[in-house]
């Protein structure tokens, strides 16, 4: 997967540009505030919609401007594709190859990204909610039937959630219609469960080898899914159903008095050890970079496994963070493999000896320069 071209207009800082790529490894290179992580938040908008800054799309459009238009052009195994996006405050409207699409998840997955960026780190040491944003972010660009079910599952979520809210000034109690919002609950729930069971068993796998191999085989790294209800040991739908609908009736009272769901992927949550002992709690700040770390790394493995190309890799000012050893495993890994976007205030802060096709662009205030 190669980013041919970018052109973004009222993006942000950034009034207009149309960049035509052509390495494999693009440094964007200028001191801070000037426009470097807008240049790869707009790609990261550009493959899933969304940015991994803020929840407030307006905030992507620039100051006293009512859109932003991106446009990225795809080469891609079976060909190229033409990627259109429009911000507006009335909403979102993406065009592959000049066909406008109709629901978003049809366009997410069309390009692949893996973002390393220093919040990164609070995958591993912030808050649950931090990892299921990781999670549903990932799991979405690799299978978009995932962010059907997630967006199914909220919307049933906030729905139960006022009705439980309603039965707290209730004296005679309908149980028959909290059923009804149960299975309905339980219906998508049981297909996410499912689906990052799944994800974090590969995730496992390919973390646990990357680990190992930037620790030089002296750590062990494990990743442990804990969800909200157990699941028994068990992958098979029909237990985790019965499950999940035991868990619901067991906390029914408390759901009431409280007027909250407290039990379903929402609740979800993992946590990573090194040789056994947890990252979050007992890791010493160097082992939780190197988490983080590895677990970017084990994405662009387990996306290129599931589609077929490797994803493109944006690193946000995260090199110059890294020890000269960090430093150059991350490089060997990407390079020559993967397109990869690296911003940084200062060149001389990586190792440029062993970067190779490599083009620099500075930024400043906005603008770009090769």
């Amino acid at each position: 997967m190669f980013l041919n071209r970018l052109a973004l207009q009222n993006y942000r800082n950034i009034e207009q540009f149309d960049l035509q790529l052509d390495s494999k490894v693009n440094l964007f290179v200028g001191p801070n505030a000037q426009g470097k992580t807008n240049i790869l938040e707009a790609i990261y908008v550009l493959a899933l919609t969304k940015s991994h800054r803020t929840n407030q799309d307006k905030e992507l459009i620039r100051w006293n401007e009512t859109q932003t238009i991106m446009h990225g052009e795809i080469d891609k195994k079976y060909g190229v594709n033409q990627l259109h996006l429009v911000i507006s405050q009335q909403g979102k409207k993406a065009k592959i190859n000049g066909l406008e699409q109709k629901k978003l998840s049809q366009f997410i997955g069309t390009l692949n990204v893996v973002l390393f960026a220093p919040e990164d780190l609070e995958i591993v040491k912030g808050s649950p909610g931090t990892r299921r944003r990781f999670l549903d972010m990932e799991l979405g660009q690799v299978y978009p039937r995932y962010l059907h079910d997630i967006m199914q599952y909220q919307k049933i979520l906030v729905q139960r959630n006022n009705y439980l809210k309603q039965l707290i000034q209730q004296k005679n109690i309908n149980y028959e219609m909290l059923e009804v919002w149960n299975e309905q609950l339980v219906n998508f729930g049981v297909k996410i469960v499912k689906k990052r069971q799944s994800f974090i068993k590969k995730l496992q796998i390919w973390a646990e080898r990357v680990h190992s191999g930037i620790t030089n085989q002296r750590e062990l790294m494990t990743i442990e899914y804990l969800p909200s209800f157990d699941l028994q040991g068990s992958e098979d739908e029909t237990v985790i159903f019965e499950q999940f609908m035991v868990k619901l009736k067991h906390v029914k009272e408390q759901e009431i008095r409280r007027g909250v769901t407290l039990v379903g992927p929402h609740r979800d949550d993992m946590l990573f050890f090194i040789n056994g002992k947890e990252v979050q709690q007992y890791g010493s700040q160097g082992q939780q970079r190197t988490t983080a770390l590895s677990l970017k790394l084990a994405e662009l493995e387990l996306i290129h496994e599931e589609v077929g190309e490797y994803p493109i890799l944006l690193l946000d000012d995260v090199l110059s963070e890294l020890d000269q050893y960090r430093q150059t495993q991350l490089i060997e890994t990407f390079q020559n493999k993967v397109q990869t976007f690296i911003t940084t205030t200062s060149i001389e802060s990586i190792n440029l000896s062993k970067l190779s096709d490599a083009a620099i662009f500075k930024v400043r205030n906005g603008s770009i320069e090769r």
